[in-house]
């Protein structure tokens, strides 16, 4: 699977409040009208509360 771009995947994210559930931060993305690859890829994140953009884009870099 190709990487996501993390500029992007902070762009999607922009404005939510930390710390967000798994789920709060896929249905974020989906209302700010985050591409399929993104979304997809926040679905495969471990379920646990995300406290800083920087969490979430190393949980990211992890299951790629």
């Amino acid at each position: 699977m190709a990487k996501v771009n993390p500029v992007q995947l902070q762009k999607d994210l922009k404005g939510i409040n930390y710390p967000a559930s798994k789920q709060d931060l896929v249905k974020h993305a989906q209302q700010k009208g985050a591409d399929e690859k993104i979304c997809a890829t926040l679905e495969k994140l471990p379920d646990r509360e995300y406290e800083t953009p920087t969490e979430v884009s190393k949980a990211v870099g992890q299951i790629e």
